[in-house]
């Protein structure tokens, strides 16, 4: 059975502003300081899932800058435009459409275009080891990230600690971001892993929980089925979208199933999905502090420092995010990195479109 991997790469990045804007989010962004992030996240899996079989969504205001960047290897065809976003369930539908009727049956790999992975090795043996339960067991699998310390900006799943088989354990139930306490007691109970949003099923078995879990959603977008790959499609698309469900996959699908299975991974997973996050990538210096700028400071600590051409220069500061780029500041504390993307609503709000 065929593999194909499914980027979503349609999202604003807004808890990245000012580097990331609607034009350029941070997943067309060089973070890590080895590619732009989608691009990372395409050779990491190469040798488990051909490069050529890469489908990747993303927003139509988006697509141009993508395919300019984009490695040369992934067919253009490939890249399936959303008039707007829908969250996570429409666009994994479109691409299940997409898959299925050009291919019929198929693993569908479904992965972030925004996360970092320090032991490719690690992660590759995982997803080859999920892609194949995707294809023969009917399950819809997870791949759960083994938690190191008590995140209160991740989800969780909760699973069974009785192995199912390959490693694989049956899911419980799925955990939106708890209080500190809660995340503490999860740690240290050994039954919670981090939800990566890492997904892996058979086309046939995804479509399925759409017709069964989310008809709406699915009776509209069947409406577009016969005009995928065609002519017709962008604009039977333009058509359809503004009435779609706006739902998470999590939400929709995978909360009210009882085939879900997750197996853990270890494999140094960071969601980079906000500028604390940024840890995660890059070590601190000897005061705690990670500058990807020009920087001079007197007792700085702790604090992320980001910037382009201008020199940042810091006195007497700790646990702050300062990030600089040509027409905008940022400076909040580090506890706060989440709230980011309330500033990116403040400035639609005002009419401040030339900053978003």
């Amino acid at each position: 059975m065929k593999r194909f991997s499914v980027i979503m790469a349609g999202g604003g990045g807004t808890r990245f502003w000012p580097l990331s804007r609607q034009n350029k989010p941070k997943q067309l962004l060089n973070i890590s300081g080895n590619d732009i992030m989608i691009n990372d996240t395409i050779l990491r899996y190469e040798k488990v899932i051909s490069i050529e079989n890469t489908i990747i969504v993303t927003n139509k205001s988006q697509a141009s800058l993508l395919e300019d960047i984009l490695l040369e290897e992934v067919p253009r065809r490939n890249i399936l435009k959303e008039p707007l976003g829908k969250n996570t369930a429409a666009c994994i539908l479109y691409a299940a459409l997409f898959l299925q009727k050009k291919y019929d049956d198929c693993v569908m790999i479904v992965l972030p275009s925004d996360h970092h992975i320090t032991n490719v090795n690690s992660f590759k043996s995982v997803l080859e080891k999920a892609s194949q339960l995707a294809e023969q067991e009917d399950n819809l699998v997870t791949i759960g990230i083994k938690p190191t310390f008590p995140s209160t900006g991740y989800g969780y799943i909760n699973f069974n600690k009785s192995i199912l088989n390959n490693g694989a354990y049956e899911v419980k139930e799925f955990v939106e971001k708890p209080s500190f306490d809660k995340a503490n007691q999860y740690l240290s109970s050994g039954e919670y892993l981090w939800n990566s949003g890492m997904f892996l099923w058979k086309t046939s078995k995804i479509i399925a929980c759409f017709q069964r879990y989310l008809p709406r959603l699915y009776n509209n977008m069947m409406q577009i089925y016969a005009d995928i790959g065609t002519q017709n499609e962008e604009q039977a698309i333009a058509e359809i979208y503004p009435n779609l469900q706006n739902i998470s996959i999590d939400y929709g699908i995978l909360e009210r199933s009882d085939d879900v299975i997750v197996i853990p991974g270890d494999f140094g997973w960071n969601d980079v999905g906000s500028w604390d996050a940024l840890g995660g990538i890059f070590s601190p210096d000897d005061k705690g502090n990670i500058v990807k700028a020009k920087h001079i400071g007197l007792e700085t600590k702790n604090s992320i420092i980001f910037g382009n051409d201008r020199l940042i220069a810091t006195i007497g500061i700790n646990n702050l995010i300062i990030a600089e780029t040509r027409d905008a500041i940022l400076v909040c504390p580090k506890d706060r990195a989440q709230d980011v993307k309330n500033i990116v609503d403040m400035l639609k709000e005002k009419g401040m479109s030339d900053y978003v």
